[in-house]
């Protein structure tokens, strides 16, 4: 049994002399290692981000941090979260007809490349519960009209609290999600979508590229807010392609960017290095 418990520290504040002195003596008190740190000064808009790794002996309780802390973090008027490394993550993915980002999520958990514990998969087709059941997974369809959205949606947030999902991934979930919806989820659901947007919107958007000659194709994961596909964006990648592909060959490139593209997102996610700054993140590497 390990006699060291890790945690990572996450926190934002406004920006002024001292934190990083009062939150390393903070750690100080407790004996705590410094693992790793990283912090981030947004001269524009005067706001200060960190995230730090560190290492405390076992019989510090994590209440006991959290109680400790509370205070200085009142100072400072921070935002901020206190995570234990070896609490897994606990995921819900959403997903429709399109199967490569699930696929991907699932391997990479299954192997331990990802540090996450997928809880359950949830779609309005059928097309992957054998797939989910090759991995143990529970599968639960949830059909969807424009009567029955209302339901369905509720259906999800209950999933969401039964499961205590951390996080919520639309791998390719091909419905928009409501207004309200958005809101319950806020900061803990991720989306991926093609680069093309705005400009090709709608069906078979890699055909409507390839018909436009287009020479860079990419992958967009963001946050998901009420404001379709415009929620804070945690990581993007491109690929280049020529005029000798066809439009299923800008499918394929596009499909092997977008789960790069998401598993990105998530392991950014669930290794809590994120913070939001307004519409934008801060990714710590």
């Amino acid at each position: 049994m390990s006699t060291y418990n890790d945690y990572i520290l996450t926190l934002s504040c406004p920006d002024r002399t001292g934190i990083v002195h009062a939150v390393s003596g903070f750690l100080l008190s407790f004996n705590g290692n410094i693992v790793d740190s990283q912090q981030f000064g947004d001269e524009e808009a005067q706001h200060f981000f960190l995230r730090i790794h560190f290492r405390v002996t076992a019989d510090i309780q994590e209440a006991q941090l959290r109680e400790s802390f509370t205070p200085l973090a009142d100072k400072f008027a921070m935002h901020w979260q206190l995570h234990n490394t070896q609490t897994k993550s606990r995921l819900l993915i959403l997903v429709s007809k399109q199967g490569h980002c699930l696929n991907d999520l699932l391997f990479r958990a299954h192997t331990g490349s990802l540090p996450v514990d997928i809880v359950g998969i949830a779609s309005n087709h059928r097309d992957f519960e054998i797939l989910a059941k090759t991995y143990n997974i529970p599968f639960h369809y949830l059909p969807v009209t424009n009567e029955t959205r209302e339901g369905q949606e509720a259906r999800i947030l209950q999933l969401v609290e039964e499961l205590k999902v951390d996080l919520v991934v639309l791998a390719r979930y091909m419905q928009i999600l409501s207004n309200q919806m958005c809101v319950s989820l806020t900061g803990k659901a991720i989306n991926i979508h093609h680069s093309f947007l705005p400009s090709f919107k709608g069906a078979r958007p890699y055909h409507q590229a390839h018909a436009r000659g287009v020479k860079i194709i990419g992958a967009t994961a963001h946050y998901v807010t009420s404001d379709l596909d415009e929620g804070p964006i945690i990581e993007q990648a491109i690929e280049s392609v020529d005029h000798s592909m066809t439009a299923e060959d800008l499918v394929q490139v596009g499909a092997d960017t977008e789960s790069l593209v998401l598993s990105r997102a998530v392991r950014h996610h669930v290794e809590h290095r994120i913070l939001l700054n307004g519409n934008k993140t801060v990714v710590f590497s």
